[in-house]
């Protein structure tokens, strides 16, 4: 019997969320591009280090240095600044200076991007949508930053406005259930719930959703059962 399994298709990216809460990010290089690699890697909760002279700051990292929010290291790139670091973001305006941050990430193990070099990028940025706790990313693999950013903006527009928010109350909603059903083997029953509340109810159930609204739901949880948001008020 012949089986049809998807077709492979060759030059891709593995897109993956790259969890790097408490990292030592270094950021070679404070101008604009520096200054949006800064953004991402705050924004995943990441400890970042900028080495720049203060003279090549822009008003954004300066602010965010002088804030607090990230260390600065007031002069030009040194080997030694890898030290510790568990990913290197360079964005410097010297190809060759470049390329010489990027063979001593390699030398030692430590992932690296190059901006505009893709060549000598071990990871690629996208264009990124942010609603909370949603984050949707899309990549053209180096070949076309400008495109990411319009099809990025297509998709942002079909979204509601309120997704991020029903997403928060579903990862309430699932935590709350994990202390009532916390054995590994209430898994597949945890999840096959979850799906079917998310399926039944409208996202605008789920961002009404109260903290009231959860706990008289989980009571329907043992029995499986899952009743509409007006039900549950109704209880």
């Amino acid at each position: 019997m012949s089986q049809h399994f998807p077709e492979v298709q060759k030059g891709g990216s593995l897109i993956v969320a790259w969890q790097i809460k408490d990292k030592h990010v270094l950021v070679v290089g404070g101008g604009e591009v520096a200054a949006g690699r800064i953004l991402h890697a705050l924004n995943a909760d990441a400890k970042v280090t900028v080495v720049s002279p203060a003279t090549g700051l822009n008003a954004e990292v300066a602010f965010r240095v002088s804030e607090g929010q990230i260390s600065h290291i007031d002069r030009t790139f040194e080997p030694t600044d890898l030290e510790g670091a568990d990913m290197v973001l360079c964005a410097i305006d010297d190809p060759e200076a470049s390329t010489r941050v990027w063979k001593l990430c390699k030398e030692k193990k430590i992932p690296a991007n190059i901006a505009d070099v893709p060549p000598e990028c071990d990871f690629y940025f996208g264009s990124v949508h942010r609603d909370g706790p949603l984050q949707v990313m899309v990549s053209t693999n180096g070949n076309g930053p400008k495109i990411a950013s319009m099809v990025r903006k297509t998709i942002a527009e079909t979204l509601p406005d309120n997704m991020g928010a029903s997403i928060e109350n579903v990862g309430a909603l699932r935590k709350k259930l994990r202390e009532i059903a916390p054995n590994a083997e209430e898994g597949p029953k945890r999840m096959k719930w979850m799906s079917g509340v998310c399926e039944k109810w409208s996202l605008g159930d789920l961002t009404q959703m109260t903290e009231e609204d959860m706990d008289r739901l989980l009571t329907h949880y043992k029995s499986g059962k899952i009743p509409s948001l007006s039900e549950v008020r109704a209880a």
